[in-house]
């Protein structure tokens, strides 16, 4: 498994924030049985570059906590079968592994959200990898049995990886 970590800010993250995407990013993966070794991109900023992408992909002119950039266009949440098929589009042909896609963070809102809610920035932080690599495995909320689906699946991952309220 590849995970390319990037930190593009000078706001301080004053917590093990690689060990937590090395803890979260594989635990998703595991939990989703993906057959294959995956690579992802996860990329640490602030909410000035956080908003400015959030407008220029999303229209939405607000900075966000996480945003989620997945590489497979997936025909049901996890279903890796068909993956094969277009393997010159969702592999990385130097090294074999799926691209599954992009997480970009905001460190600013990992306190804002951490001290709002209560909890750490540890466990607030494993909550928005969890999340986002749901999303790159194809998991969305926009109804409400999908909200709850991703939301049960998100607390399994963080209760077994210790990263608890």
């Amino acid at each position: 498994m590849t995970i390319h970590m990037d930190y593009e800010t000078e706001k301080v993250l004053a917590i093990d924030w690689e060990r937590i995407v090395r803890d979260i990013v594989p635990a998703v993966l595991a939990y989703e049985n993906c057959p294959y070794e995956a690579e992802v991109n996860v990329l640490l900023t602030d909410n000035k570059a956080i908003h400015e992408i959030n407008r220029e992909c999303r229209q939405i002119d607000a900075p966000t906590d996480v945003l989620s950039f997945p590489m497979i266009d997936f025909e049901r949440e996890s279903d890796f079968e068909h993956v094969k098929e277009r393997s010159e589009d969702y592999f990385n042909p130097d090294t074999g592994e799926l691209l599954l896609g992009d997480i970009v963070l905001s460190v600013e809102k990992v306190a804002e959200q951490a001290e709002a809610y209560g909890h750490s920035m540890e466990r607030e932080l494993a909550f928005l990898i969890a999340h986002s690599m749901f999303h790159l495995c194809g998991y969305d909320h926009m109804e409400e049995p999908e909200r709850k689906e991703m939301e049960r699946r998100q607390r399994e991952v963080l209760s077994a990886t210790g990263y608890n309220r």
